[in-house]
């Protein structure tokens, strides 16, 4: 449809939002960059090389060729595609095998894969929460777990939905005292939150919670891999694994796939495996992914000392980003993000640290809260130390001269 053309009116937003045009128009938008090609740390984007500072991938096991060669392998097995759902056709010994593996990891007696972690959230909340329930979420939690809230609400109309300040136990309480006690109850919190890098208090979590009787959901989307000695996330950091009644994972990040898992005890998981709408109604994760999240996993279970290095590269940059004086929030892991405030000199700092070879991920509301734009950065076990006192070298440069620090 031409400009000139007068659209459908549920197009009409469209056509007059212009805050993308505008950002690109002055050089500073920063998203859909195709990468070229991935060399470990490092990103090929407009044919330059580039330090990968915003990357998921803790465990740099994406690249990894033995994670390669377990891809390949399953889709010589199995083919590209298990062209059904979980429920139905889209079963594989593979997702079965993988489900054992990785309930003994974390401590539970079953897991259930999903297609993607956001799946998992989605389907696993909405499955277990019902009409008059209550469901009290962390005001930091991940967009996954809003979504899976939001799809409970429009399925149930009538549930409870409480926000918790963030990390706050008082606030908690004071939410779970206001709640008879009898009324079904589930505390949902991230394990490592996305933006801030911070731990959750979980043991203070789990202390609330069976004192007002409610149940625990932890999404270690960002902790396994990342927290505790041997990476098996909060409640190892914590030395519990039953210190969550639940826990959520994707493949998306430490495993270097796709894809996501819930864990916990056997009936509960049978449950959410007959009723979580995004797994009945979702094609299953394809073989390779299979493949290379179940290679992922014995990597981290035979490689500790990945687990360990990232552990001393994130107390290195938030170390070294704290000295420079820039604000670096509550950050306790590899996510370290440096809180600007202003979203035109986050993007400004953004752009430098691009032109100068560093890739970092600018964060603006609503992801953050208003007023705390923020530079997230995020590192990898295979940086290497040079790598890292060039970001901090190129970053102090560019932050005094916007006036950040």
């Amino acid at each position: 449809m031409s400009k000139t053309t007068t659209p459908a009116s549920v197009f009409r937003k469209c056509y007059e939002w212009e805050d993308a045009a505008r950002a690109r128009e002055a050089g500073i938008y920063p998203f859909f960059r195709p990468i070229e090609e991935a060399r470990g740390s490092k990103v090929i984007i407009e044919g330059r090389e580039l330090i990968m500072a915003g990357s998921n991938n803790y465990l740099g096991l994406a690249t990894d060729p033995r994670m390669r060669d377990r891809a390949i392998k399953a889709v010589e097995h199995y083919g590209t595609s298990c062209s059904g759902s979980r429920f139905m056709n889209g079963t594989l010994a593979l997702h079965e095998e993988l489900e054992v593996r990785l309930a003994a990891f974390v401590g539970k007696e079953a897991a259930l894969c999903f297609t993607t972690g956001y799946q998992t959230n989605l389907g696993s909340i909405a499955a277990l929460v019902g009409r008059g329930d209550h469901i009290i979420s962390d005001k930091f939690n991940h967009a996954s777990i809003m979504d899976g809230i939001f799809l409970t609400v429009g399925l149930n109309r009538n549930v409870n939905v409480h926000r918790y300040k963030h990390n706050n136990m008082e606030d908690l309480e004071r939410i779970l005292a206001k709640i008879p006690i009898e009324e079904s109850k589930l505390i949902v919190t991230d394990g490592v939150f996305s933006m801030e890098g911070d731990i959750v208090d979980l043991p203070s979590v789990r202390a609330l919670a069976d004192k007002y009787n409610a149940a625990v959901y932890l999404d270690e989307a960002h902790a396994i891999g990342v927290v505790g000695p041997t990476g098996r996330g909060v409640t190892e950091h914590f030395h519990d694994p039953s210190l969550a009644d639940l826990v959520m994972c994707t493949f998306s990040k430490s495993f270097g796939s796709i894809g996501g898992f819930v864990a916990g005890d056997e009936l509960v998981i049978d449950y959410i495996k007959h009723f979580a709408r995004p797994l009945i109604f979702s094609a299953s994760i394809p073989p390779a992914n299979l493949g290379a999240a179940m290679a992922a996993l014995e990597i981290i279970e035979q490689e500790p000392e990945r687990v360990e290095r990232l552990q001393e590269i994130a107390e290195k940059m938030i170390k070294g980003f704290g000295d420079l004086g820039f604000d670096v929030g509550t950050a306790e892991t590899p996510i370290v993000p440096l809180v600007i405030g202003d979203n035109e000199k986050t993007f400004t700092f953004w752009k430098h640290m691009f032109e100068r070879g560093v890739y970092v991920n600018p964060v603006i509301s609503p992801a953050v809260p208003p007023n705390r734009a923020l530079i997230r950065t995020s590192y990898m076990a295979i940086h290497e130390d040079h790598e890292l006192d060039t970001i901090l070298e190129i970053a102090a440069d560019e932050g005094k001269k916007l006036g950040i620090i």
